[in-house]
């Protein structure tokens, strides 16, 4: 029988020092205790994420909960459609912005919130003890942190975003202009 390379019993090498591979089995360990805290009918991680942004910024644009929570805006914005038909957000025209839409959180959502809450702290405080040590355990949450801020800066300047960066000025001209010959027309 060949010996386990990297020393754990049954481990696969590739996998047990892959920090892609791990984040991924982190995930989904959270996912499960996340599921088990809310029960079902609960709502989910990433409605939490929505309601709980939305209820910090009152009046945020979806762009602004696409950047908040880091879901994608196709999914957010189906997110919030289904969001809206449980009456948990709700939705208008931003003041600063005729483009883009509002959101905000409803009373039910609020109520819904405020049942979560300590839901999620359960969830997030048994996801911690898995790890020992206090000390052990601010250290992962700050470098988390630094994962994700890292992570979004570095997307920001790949060529694939400098190019669409560079094309929205022009896009929003191109808007815009169309719109002025619409006038004209009528």
């Amino acid at each position: 029988m060949a010996k386990s390379k990297s020393g754990a019993k049954g481990g696969i090498a590739a996998l047990d020092l892959s920090p892609s591979h791990l984040l991924h089995r982190a995930l989904q360990r959270a996912l499960d205790i996340y599921a088990e805290e809310f029960g079902e009918g609960g709502i989910t991680q990433r409605q939490f994420a929505v309601l709980a942004a939305a209820d910090e910024r009152d009046g945020a644009t979806q762009a602004d909960l696409v950047r908040i929570t880091g879901i994608d805006r196709s999914t957010l914005a189906d997110m919030a459609r289904r969001m809206m038909g449980k009456d948990l957000l709700e939705r208008q025209r931003s003041p600063l912005d005729g483009r883009a839409n509002a959101v905000r959180v409803t009373e039910a959502g609020r109520a819904a919130l405020a049942e979560a809450r300590p839901k999620m702290a359960a969830a997030d405080a048994r996801l911690l003890k898995l790890i020992s040590g206090g000390g052990r355990r601010a250290t992962f949450v700050s470098l988390l942190h630094d994962l994700v801020k890292t992570g979004a800066a570095s997307e920001a300047k790949t060529p694939k975003a400098k190019a669409k960066a560079a094309k929205a000025p022009k896009a929003a001209k191109a808007h815009k202009g169309g719109k002025k010959a619409k006038k004209k027309a009528a």
